[in-house]
């Protein structure tokens, strides 16, 4: 890809996605992350002065697999992703909030938003890679690291599904209100990504908009490996 990173997210049909994240919750968006890109930030996953934590998901019983907290400060890739995203999630968080009756509280730029973190005593980075082998499988969960967060997140898949691995879908499920829950499974190609609610989104009903609970995961990978990369906006405590 010939453009530079930030370039790329800024030229993704923006429309489109505020409209799936409005009409559907979540968006599914092209390859941003070219070949080179995607392999190297594969290579990196044994570089262990780029991590500050290891998890191994069967032990805290979350699933069956591994991933890495970035430190801070992160890799350039990381931080362009994080701040590019940024903005244009920002307007969408906002937008979000008003249709439950909340304060727009997100400020427009990403430093900004961090500061609040830092203020609330968050201070440790949160960009993750994950990995997953035949038999690996992460359970439903939210990624909520202090009370201060942001309602959206970022996945992309950095290796090729049918090649490489096979399985190890992304799981979306929606909790509705006095209803049965709601899942999507998704299939972002490599390079690319799903954009998706931390924790709740507003839906539209016959008395105006109400709110429901989402939780993510990934099915069981049953052959291969499967890597992905989490751009998570807020810092954890």
């Amino acid at each position: 890809m010939s453009k530079g990173l930030p370039e790329r997210i800024v030229g993704m049909d923006w429309s489109a996605v505020q409209r799936s994240l409005d009409e559907q919750g979540f968006a599914v968006f092209p390859p941003i992350l070219d070949t080179e890109e995607c392999d190297a930030l594969i290579a990196s996953y044994d570089a262990d002065d780029l991590y500050r934590k290891t998890i191994d998901m069967k032990r805290y019983r979350f699933g069956i697999g591994e991933y890495k907290y970035f430190h801070s400060p992160l890799p350039e890739v990381l931080q362009q992703l994080r701040a590019a995203f940024y903005p244009q999630l920002a307007a969408a968080a906002n937008r979000w909030m008003e249709r439950l009756g909340k304060e727009a509280s997100y400020p427009a730029s990403l430093p900004e938003f961090l500061d609040k973190c830092h203020q609330a005593g968050q201070n440790r980075s949160t960009p993750l890679i994950l990995k997953y082998e035949a038999g690996g499988y992460n359970c439903l969960h939210q990624d909520l690291y202090g009370e201060v967060f942001f309602p959206f997140q970022v996945l992309l898949t950095l290796n090729q599904k049918e090649t490489d691995y096979e399985g190890g879908e992304f799981l979306l499920v929606e909790q509705r209100p006095r209803a049965q829950s709601r899942g999507h499974v998704i299939r972002p190609e490599r390079g690319g990504g799903v954009i998706f609610p931390t924790s709740f989104r507003p839906v539209q009903g016959m008395r105006g908009y109400y709110r429901t609970t989402l939780r993510h995961g990934v099915g069981t990978v049953t052959a291969g490996t499967r890597y992905s990369l989490g751009i998570i906006f807020h810092d954890a405590n």
